[in-house]
């Protein structure tokens, strides 16, 4: 059923949700105690959310929903499709979904993006899917952005973009991606004509943001660069390439 929920997922997105920079925009028609009023009550909501008490979170959030404030429609949405404080009711879950994506919050976007992606609860189509991802891509979402890097990488919905994929793969690893960055490391690593020049500084720094953040995979090919780095200063024959992990 639709987009992985779970209280994780929708604690996460409080916690990012509610910073500065992504709280609910002023409609120019309504008044600001109204809003303000709506997002006091989404904090209320998420604090019984947090204490298990879904039926007062549920009420409260719709309220602040109705409001205008986008991430209580949002986790309104989460909690519609998974059936907490209430009875599953997906369709009405991705109407509100699409109200936050359409009200501006970023992972709202991007769910609705998944959900065309796989086609749950939505006819599936790669190109609204890429549509909703750019939008949250363009907007500071480092999942959409590695999602839409991917799309451009493998042609899912758009023409195959190698140049594109990169731009999009670099914006997520400079916003602290791991497999992003192992993946800008590979750029590098071994170049890509017409994108990035082969540069093989470059393919170990981002290898080793990415091996700093647990990747094993990165791990193993910065010390392969570094060994045929050392190798060469040497200058030591080359050895036989060894699988990276």
């Amino acid at each position: 059923m639709g987009i992985p929920v779970t209280r994780r997922m929708l604690r996460t997105v409080v916690a990012v949700a509610a910073s500065a920079a992504m709280l609910p925009a002023l409609a120019a028609t309504a008044p600001t105690e109204l809003h303000s009023d709506a997002a006091a009550l989404t904090q209320i909501a998420i604090a019984h959310y947090e204490q298990n008490d879904f039926g007062h979170a549920f009420d409260e959030f719709a309220e602040a929903a109705q409001r205008g404030n986008r991430l209580a429609q949002f986790n309104y949405a989460m909690m519609l499709m998974r059936g907490e404080g209430t009875i599953a009711r997906p369709e009405e879950a991705v109407k509100w979904l699409r109200r936050a994506a359409d009200n501006q919050m970023t992972h709202a976007q991007f769910a609705y993006g998944e959900l065309y992606e796989r086609g749950e609860l939505v006819p599936r189509s790669l190109e609204e899917a890429n549509k909703w991802y750019e939008r949250a891509a363009t907007a500071g979402h480092i999942e959409a952005q590695r999602a839409l890097a991917t799309n451009y990488f493998t042609g899912r919905g758009v023409p195959r973009d190698y140049g594109r994929a990169f731009t999009w793969y670099k914006k997520a690893a400079e916003g602290g991606d791991a497999p992003s960055q192992y993946i800008v490391g590979s750029y590098y690593e071994r170049g890509e004509p017409g994108v990035v020049p082969q540069d093989i500084e470059q393919a170990k720094s981002w290898y080793g943001k990415a091996a700093a953040q647990g990747d094993i995979g990165a791990l193993a090919k910065l010390r392969e660069l570094v060994e045929k780095t050392y190798r060469a200063k040497r200058g030591d024959p080359p050895t036989a390439a060894r699988p990276s992990l």
